[in-house]
């Protein structure tokens, strides 16, 4: 299975006037780090995540049938399916799992779309947003195994090697694995793409580790945006070929990194959207000297609350 450069273009093409082109923020030496570093601001994407990209994609590639759209997210994804949905004016309805945080739902809910409690874990909504398709006939938008999902994915690496600087590695947070399918395929052979992935909740490492998908438990920090218990076939074949490694990083290693985004850069950020740069700041991903490193910054879901408990315990 394999994503094209040339389908990731035709998927920038189609949503292109409904997303935005999310900035860069290029620094010298930072984080420890004595080579240059590109963030790219993917929480600034409509519904506050990259997640928008791949709905979009999925929405404006089918034919919506009447019963609508479904959607299984721990939050994320289901906001950006509800806010997609919502702008080509059709219905949605989004399975979430218990563990979802009451600022994601709050999301979702704001762009019209109907929620579910669909179980205890991720792979429990799935199930219930499975059977819900199969009862009703509507489109299921996967948030990562699905071809129409990692192309759109793929459009940030698109944008991020037009906008930005030439980068030799990039890092990017991975729960199901749409997203870095999308960037490594994008960037395949041409810049190393490292996966970073909470050590209690690993899906893609065990499968590389595995040679095939396993089921893994989950249990960290970040399980609602990066609490997927399988990567599937699609995305265990994209990235065995085209992502380097999957460095793992603690979840103390998470909050760190939230807290140094918002004490230095005012960016407030869920734990999955920080778990990228966590990786840096960790050492659990080492640059080279000089290494020129791109961090994807990839969601802003997070409940205040919770940021402020641990930017200011």
């Amino acid at each position: 299975m394999t994503i094209t450069r040339t389908e990731i273009e035709a998927a920038h093409a189609r949503i292109a006037p409904h997303i935005r082109r999310t900035p860069l923020l290029n620094l010298g030496s930072a984080f420890g780090h004595d080579g240059p570093v590109s963030l790219k601001l993917e929480f600034l994407q409509h519904a506050g995540s990259f997640k928008t990209r791949g709905a979009f994609n999925t929405l404006l590639s089918n034919e919506v049938p009447v019963a609508g759209v479904a959607a299984a997210s721990g939050g994320n994804h289901g906001a950006a399916v509800a806010y997609a949905a919502k702008q080509v004016g059709v219905k949605a309805r989004i399975f979430v799992p218990e563990i979802s945080s009451p600022a994601k739902i709050a999301v979702i809910r704001s762009h019209g779309a109907e929620v579910v409690i669909g179980g205890a874990r991720y792979a429990d909504a799935q199930d219930a947003c499975d059977l819900y398709v199969a009862e009703s006939g509507a489109l299921r938008i996967h948030p990562f195994a699905a071809e129409s999902t990692v192309t759109g994915q793929g459009t940030a690496g698109l944008e991020w090697e037009q906008d930005g600087p030439a980068l030799d590695t990039v890092l990017v947070a991975v729960g199901g694995g749409g997203l870095i399918s999308g960037v490594a395929s994008w960037w395949a052979g041409r810049v190393k793409v490292v996966g970073v992935e909470p050590e209690g909740s690993r899906a893609l490492h065990a499968a590389l580790e595995a040679g095939g998908p396993v089921d893994v438990d989950v249990d960290s920090v970040a399980a609602d945006s990066l609490g997927a218990k399988n990567t599937g076939d699609l995305v265990y074949s994209i990235c065995r070929r085209s992502v380097d490694h999957v460095a793992l990083v603690a979840d103390t290693a998470i909050r760190d990194a939230q807290r140094l985004l918002w004490r230095d850069y005012r960016i407030a950020s869920e734990p999955g959207g920080a778990a990228a740069l966590a990786a840096l700041i960790s050492g659990a991903y080492k640059p080279r000297s000089g290494e020129r490193v791109g961090v994807l910054l990839c969601g802003a879901n997070v409940e205040l609350a919770k940021l402020a408990e641990i930017t200011h315990p």
